[in-house]
């Protein structure tokens, strides 16, 4: 870990006032994980700005004196996106969490990176907007994160991810500068930068603003609940849903260890406990069409054997729905005490296939793998549970590591919304050759030449950071 000049720390604390800076042990503690809890890293000192001027100089000092530097929201990056591998500089965003402006003619909002993804849809409910990317931490992750990681969450399949909500940043290159990227235009010109940012793991600059879309709610939302004997069964529904031309704005599925962790801790979220899978299948849009819709996918689900299937009859009732798909990754203590949550994506054909050699990687190792996933868009995310107390994490790793294989080994790949750094990093050639990954290398290298912005997270070369934090092998 690199240490930090008093010259260094001294110009740091005059950059922001006394308390946004932490430089004690106790005070760092809180940032040596994110989400992946596997890794462990310690940073030299964190600093809380409230302005985007004070971001540019902290970036520009760090830059000047060669140290490392993070951006980190809520923590909630189940990649090890902002675990501090080489020590330096944390750049909390807690402070800068602010709305900034509305521009409901346009459909806009002008957010800090800080500001957490539900507060935007809160702030606009009342003149009858959303903002539609919803990832399950939605409740405290961040605008900032979300577009590090691209995140999707369960109404991708009909809205995306966040590039496709995205229509502008503000951000500080490396070397200080601030600089914005889009505009309220509907069209941009010139190289696509913008969209090569959302995803980058925040290693090519630290966003400090976000103009975002916001939609109008549709004139009517139902929600369906559909359950099976077996994930088999389920998995073919979703496809026979999406090839019948209906559009749903989610369709997620969760399998029999889901739904009993589910019920044990939600208690009333409706699942039937006797069923292998299940399916919340969600249809919005004009009235009728949306009357349509559910029609169709009624009878979808009973020509697949469905055992049950009910509508929603009421905001009350698909919020209970709703609530238990919410509160999955949160119940998985009822399984035991560690999991590892991975974020493949396939085809949806290949749902049947994958499963069961998930089932399968989960009998060779002995260890349970709970499923539930966004199967609209195929983006699964098995999630394995484990006990660091008996000696079985390098197990879960592997076994981790091979759910993303089988993705690949069908023409999908490993990651759709969690972002790739320090956990899927050297996994990278499994997608990418080794002119992609140079070119990649030259890019970051342009917008960050002394790899100083969030080093070693995405790529599997280029510094000391795969000995010290070694991601899954696994073999071709």
């Amino acid at each position: 870990m690199k240490e930090l000049s008093p010259e260094f720390l001294q110009e740091l604390k005059a950059i922001v006032e006394p308390t946004s800076l932490l430089t004690r042990p106790e005070e760092l503690l809180v940032y040596d994980q994110d989400g992946l809890t596997i890794y462990k890293g310690r940073a030299s000192a964190a600093v809380l700005p409230r302005t985007t001027e004070q971001v540019a100089k902290i970036v520009a000092l760090c830059n000047k004196h060669k140290v490392p530097f993070i951006a980190r929201g809520a923590g909630t990056s189940l990649s090890g996106g902002t675990i501090p591998t080489e020590g330096g500089v944390i750049i909390e965003f807690a402070l800068m969490n602010h709305i900034l402006e509305v521009d409901l003619e346009n459909g806009l909002v002008l957010v800090e990176a800080g500001t957490a993804n539900l507060s935007i849809s809160e702030k606009v409910a009342a003149s009858g907007y959303f903002y539609a990317p919803d990832p399950s931490s939605q409740l405290v992750c961040t605008i900032g994160g979300n577009i590090s990681h691209n995140s999707g969450g369960p109404h991708t399949l009909k809205y995306g991810v966040t590039t496709h909500n995205l229509v502008a940043a503000e951000i500080i290159l490396a070397n200080g500068e601030i600089f914005w990227l889009g505009s309220k235009a509907p069209d941009r010109i010139g190289y696509d930068l913008l969209s090569l940012l959302a995803g980058s793991d925040g290693t090519l600059a630290i966003v400090t603003k976000a103009l975002l879309k916001i939609i109008p709610k549709p004139q009517d939302v139902r929600t369906m609940m559909a359950s099976f004997e077996t994930p088999e069964d389920a998995s073919r529904t979703v496809s026979n849903i999406i090839a019948a031309g209906v559009l749903p704005s989610a369709v997620e599925m969760m399998d029999d260890l889901v739904i009993g962790a589910v019920e044990d801790s939600i208690h009333a979220a409706g699942y039937p406990r006797d069923a292998g899978a299940v399916l919340l299948v969600e249809v919005d849009g004009r009235i009728e069409d949306v009357e349509d819709g559910i029609g169709k996918v009624l009878k979808i689900c009973r020509a697949n054997s469905a055992k049950q299937v009910k509508v929603a009859a009421d905001e009350h009732e698909r919020k209970k729905l709703w609530a238990g798909r919410k509160g999955a990754f949160a119940s998985m203590g009822r399984l035991g005490p560690n999991y590892i949550v991975q974020d493949g994506v396939i085809p949806r054909t290949k749902l049947p296939e994958i499963l069961a050699k998930i089932y399968q990687i989960s009998n060779h190792y002995s260890l349970k793998i709970a499923n539930v996933f966004h199967a609209g868009d195929g983006n699964l995310h098995p999630l394995i549970i484990y006990d660091a107390a008996k000696g079985e994490t390098e197990k879960a790793v592997r076994a981790s590591g091979e759910t993303l294989k089988i993705c690949v080994d069908v023409g999908g790949t490993i990651t759709g919304e969690h972002g790739i750094g320090i956990e899927k990093r050297d996994l990278m050639p499994m997608i990418f050759n080794g002119v992609d990954l140079d070119m990649m290398m030259k890019v970051k290298e342009t917008f960050d030449p002394e790899r100083l912005c969030n080093p070693c997270k995405t790529l599997p070369f280029g510094s000391r950071c795969a000995e010290l934090f070694p991601s899954p092998k696994i073999e071709k």
